[in-house]
């Protein structure tokens, strides 16, 4: 079985259910009230800790997980004085990575040893506006925060290198990587594999393949797939973006086409469009289990849950199931039953 987790931002809570990796058939459980419109989370990598933004409050909050029963004990809330739009932990688990849109902030926090995220931040860098997503790279020497495309941001990647003694960063050479258009760069992930690095891009609706130089931990483009049917000229923004653990597809959410993207990956990492499926109503945050069966993915406008079923062979999603869940739905995060 899987705990699965959804940050409902507009009802102060946490949802709470259990899922059957072979059905996909979610059970309700006891929800986590937490107040200031929690969001993001992330999940140490020894999956004993999750750590959720609350971007009404400003604050981020870390609970110790009972991975048996999956029930959250608060063990330290901290102000961070941004407004974090992403969290993430390093690969050792003993640093806290937060991106803050509204405020361009970079920040790292160390962690300590009973799990929760420290006050004082380690590094707070000014990068730029509407600061979406960051990362460590999978050695753990290299991190990466993407900016969208607006006005008032500067549509690029920044680099950086990343010492996990001090938790410093460090600007890289070169200390960004720009799309080659004004694409908005919002989340990526990595290829299990191969270096390889995708984007969804929010502005230009489409996907950026990026080679990543393990040694210099720079990004180098090399393809753009769009992931809106051809001849589809209305208004929409891609979100969030996950992979199968096999590395064999990959899917992105259109909010405003309402629907998710399916792609293939190639032996050697470049995209191949498959279609996609109807969604719910501004399909915000998605997450596929760790089998690499099932996707869950949110509307953010219609507070409801879909489930779809990955296709082993094609890759194609079929829904299963939709579920209530409540108001602005931000985050899925699923961990396996110990």
């Amino acid at each position: 079985m899987y705990h699965v987790y959804i940050s409902v931002s507009g009802d102060d809570r946490i949802a709470r259910f259990t899922m059957n990796p072979e059905t996909g058939a979610l059970i309700p459980g006891d929800d986590i009230a937490l107040s200031g419109r929690p969001a993001y989370a992330t999940v140490s990598p020894n999956g004993q800790f999750m750590h959720v933004a609350r971007k009404g409050s400003l604050q981020i909050t870390s609970f110790a997980i009972e991975t048996s029963s999956g029930d959250l004990t608060e063990i330290g809330t901290i102000p961070i004085g941004a407004d974090p739009a992403y969290v993430s932990t390093d690969k050792t688990g003993r640093y806290l990575f937060s991106a803050s849109y509204f405020d361009g902030i970079t920040a790292v926090h160390g962690i300590g040893e009973n799990g929760a995220v420290q006050e004082k931040p380690i590094e707070w860098l000014a990068t730029g506006m509407r600061a979406h997503c960051i990362e460590s790279d999978p050695t753990n020497r290299f991190v990466f925060v993407p900016h969208i495309f607006r006005e008032d941001a500067p549509n690029t990647t920044f680099q950086f290198r990343f010492d996990e003694t001090s938790g410093a960063l460090t600007p890289n050479t070169p200390d960004r990587c720009d799309p080659p258009g004004p694409d908005g760069p919002r989340h990526f992930c990595f290829h299990p594999n191969i270096p390889i690095v995708y984007f969804s891009n929010e502005q230009g609706c489409s996907i950026g393949t990026y080679t990543l130089d393990v040694e210099a931990g720079t990004l180098s483009h090399i393809q753009t797939k769009s992931t809106l049917p051809a001849g589809w000229s209305g208004d929409s923004k891609c979100s969030q973006i996950r992979m199968t653990p096999d590395g064999r597809f990959l899917y992105a959410p259109n909010r405003g086409h309402d629907s998710i993207a399916e792609f293939a990956v190639e032996a050697d990492g470049t995209l191949r469009w498959l279609g996609y499926v109807p969604a719910e109503k501004i399909p915000r945050a998605f997450q596929i289990d760790p089998a690499g069966r099932y996707l869950l993915s949110a509307g953010h406008g219609s507070g409801r849950l879909g489930i779809f079923r990955i296709d082993q062979e094609t890759g194609r999603l079929e829904r299963r199931s939709t579920h209530p869940l409540g108001k602005l739905p931000m985050w899925i995060t699923i961990l396996p039953v110990n």
